[in-house]
Formats: structure tokens, C-alpha cells, sequence
């Protein structure tokens, strides 16, 4: 180890949906792409080559620690390029994965300090879904989801929304002890204690390391990247479009794909 250790977001960070590549360059000019998650039988995220020999090597170094708001399911879609991450905190922080698998010690300890801390998840999860039912067939609610009882979300027309629609859900949650964030087409209820930064902290101590470094774009994200020694967001995303930035934060040239490579080029510098 290096003794420096990069705990990513991986969605629109690292990993790339289609529409989020923002290449702009003619089509003969754009990168190679590598796809690294396949769902329901299609091609579903990418990172460029370039892009995808940096994250080898940090992987094959153990020094990076991927960081999601993915649930344990859905984070092992992801198939980063060289050897499976040692750690990996899916769910925001609520699970941690040990060469793949859930760490049940982690988990017993993170649901127990939850229950004692603001309001518990059937009831969010139920006003949550109350909601969706309300607003079924209103042309801006799509469906509503359950994250590993940890946390939940509903997919919404951003378009459509009308105003003052988060607004009000935020303050139901604000006042449980929840907050609520948007990024892209989804709304999410967190519990104020389920943080990818407290995670991080608790992760960096496991691996001994001495600099934490730490890169993400949405709003979930920003605790991670303060919590961190040094960090680095994309140019684009929802603390981009805040314009939220710090005195140790790094900020990309690029979007997309290109935020993409500028951020694994700033881990392997860093790192190894």
C-alpha cells in the first residue's frame, strides 16, 4: 500500500451511462469505449480504454475503494477493470464488501445506530410510496423503490415535476431526521446518518491509510469529498451545477467521459 487510499462514487464519475458520455467530438475523433456493466442482456455503462488502464492499476494496487449509492444487487453489475476491490461501500455507505461479499459485522452494527436515530425506514418508505400512488399516471412519478431498508427513492419526469414537489418532501424528511437529494431522474430519501463520508472514515481506518482521497459529482457525494485529505469532482453533476467547491477540491476540465479520465489520471498520480 502507498498509504494513500481513493474511495470513488462510481456513476458519472468513474462508469458512464450512454447518454452521460457528453462526447463531443466527431465520431471518428471519440475514445474507445470498454463496456463495464451489461444489464438485462445490454451494454448498460462504459469508461474509455484510457480511462480503463487507470483503474487496473489502482485496483491491482488495492487502493481504490469504490463508493456507491448502488445497493450490494446492483453494484456487482459493475465489472471494474483488473482485480475485484478489496472494499467496496454500496447502498451509501449502508453495506460494506469484503472481496465481494457483505461484511454482516458492518451491517449489524450500522442498522443498530440507525434505529436509534431519527425515524425508521418503514415509515419514510411508506409515505415514500403514498406519494407515488398519489401521483401514479400524473406524467412525473414513474415508480418508487426500497434500498436494503437502508433507504428509498422514487423515479420522477424532472420536467414535470411541479414546483415545489421536493420542497415539501424534503421537509417531511428534514423533519425525521432524513434529507433528500435529486440526482438525475431520482429522488432519494437518506437517513441523515447513512453517509458515504462517515463510511470512509470508518473504512480508511481498516486499511491503516494516511491520505484519503475521494471523488464524486452528486449531492450525496459531498460529505465524501469533505471528509477527504484531497478530493476532485467532475464538471458536471449536481455539486457542479451548485457551484459548491473547497480550499482541497479539484475540479475537472472536462465533462463526461473526459471528467472521467481527468479524475483516474488524478488517483493514479496521487496514488500510486
Amino acid at each position: 500500500m502507498s498509504g494513500v487510499a481513493v474511495f470513488s462514487d462510481l456513476d458519472r464519475t468513474l462508469v458512464y451511462s450512454p447518454s452521460a458520455l457528453l462526447l463531443t467530438m466527431p465520431d471518428e475523433e471519440a475514445p474507445r469505449l470498454l463496456c463495464v456493466e451489461v444489464y438485462q442482456g445490454r451494454p448498460l455503462s462504459f469508461v474509455t480504454e484510457r480511462a480503463a488502464g487507470g483503474i487496473g492499476a489502482l485496483t491491482e494496487a488495492g487502493v481504490l475503494v469504490p463508493v456507491t449509492t448502488r445497493t450490494p444487487e446492483q453494484y456487482r453489475r459493475i465489472h471494474l477493470p483488473g482485480p475485484t476491490p478489496k472494499f467496496a461501500l454500496t447502498a451509501n455507505g449502508g453495506r460494506l464488501l469484503r472481496d465481494g461479499e457483505e461484511d454482516l459485522d458492518y451491517t449489524a452494527a450500522l442498522d443498530a445506530r440507525l434505529a436509534g436515530e431519527g425515524a425508521p425506514y418503514d415509515e419514510v418508505w411508506s409515505h415514500l410510496q403514498e406519494l407515488a400512488g398519489s401521483e401514479a399516471g400524473s406524467a412525473f412519478v414513474e415508480k418508487a423503490r426500497g434500498a436494503d431498508g437502508l433507504f428509498c427513492y422514487a423515479v420522477v419526469d424532472r420536467d414535470a415535476l411541479p414546483a415545489g414537489w421536493v420542497e415539501e418532501l424534503g421537509g417531511y424528511c428534514t423533519e425525521r431526521g432524513w434529507t433528500v437529494s435529486v440526482q438525475g431522474r431520482k429522488v432519494y430519501c437518506v437517513p441523515v446518518g447513512l453517509s458515504k463520508g462517515t463510511a470512509m472514515r470508518e473504512v480508511a481506518v481498516m486499511l491503516g491509510s494516511r491520505t484519503v482521497a475521494a471523488a464524486g459529482d452528486s449531492l450525496l457525494d459531498r460529505e465524501l469529498l469533505e471528509a477527504a485529505d484531497v478530493a476532485i469532482r467532475p464538471a458536471h453533476g449536481e455539486l457542479a451545477d451548485s457551484g459548491w467547491t473547497a480550499p482541497h477540491l479539484t475540479v475537472t476540465r472536462g465533462r463526461g467521459a473526459a471528467a472521467g479520465e481527468e479524475i483516474v489520471d488524478w488517483m493514479v498520480a496521487l496514488a500510486l
